[in-house]
């Protein structure tokens, strides 16, 4: 691969979230869903399921595609032990909120790099999040705004979520769900360093 040449990249998911940090990374890509069943995948040690799964879609989409790069991704959230995933109803976005006020939770993504050919990366990020506390009526607010139903945890640091949150340790990105940093650096092992193609 020359320095000036960029292959396919293929974003294994359909978030918008995902889509948007790409596109800040200055990454041409196509979006290509990963079809991998996520329930399918019963793994208690959070870091092992992100890496996991983040790793079977990179390779579900560099299958179909056959060639190129392939970015898989997913982020859970973690609270005394438990993963909370997407809530399934605005009554388990109130739990889990109500469990997260005041305290603190993790957040992780496991994030791979597949090359068409077999060359391939996966790590994970681990950033700590603290929420400030919560009456009711705020979390009864926010459910109501329909933004926490489609997020692990229950909210968005991205949107209104930002108002729930006292503070953070580590990567940002990583809590929106794609930490850049760590996958320039692996994009930067196979000869694609998004600073030095991002102008092109």
């Amino acid at each position: 691969m020359g320095p000036q040449e960029v292959p396919p990249i293929y974003l294994a998911s359909n978030s918008p979230r995902r889509r948007e940090l790409l596109r800040l990374a200055g990454l041409p890509f196509t979006v290509c869903p990963s079809q991998v069943d996520e329930a399918a995948y019963a793994v208690a040690d959070p870091v092992t399921l992100v890496e996991t799964l983040a790793l079977a879609k990179a390779r579900e989409v560099a299958i179909r595609a056959g060639r190129g790069v392939s970015i898989g991704a997913d982020t859970v959230v973690v609270h005394q032990g438990e993963i909370l995933g997407k809530p399934a109803s605005p009554a388990q976005a109130q739990e889990y909120l109500a469990r997260l006020a005041g305290e603190a939770h993790l957040v992780i993504t496991g994030v791979a790099v597949v090359v068409g050919g077999g060359l391939e990366q996966v790590a994970h990020e681990i950033t700590r999040v603290v929420f400030r506390p919560l009456t009711p009526e705020e979390i009864a607010a926010y459910v109501a705004t329909g933004e926490p139903l489609d997020k692990a945890g229950g909210y968005g640091i991205q949107g209104l979520g930002s108002l729930l949150v006292a503070r953070i340790e580590g990567c940002y990105f990583n809590i929106v769900g794609l930490p850049l940093a760590r996958l320039a650096t692996m994009l930067a092992r196979v000869g694609l360093n998004p600073l030095l193609i991002s102008h092109l």
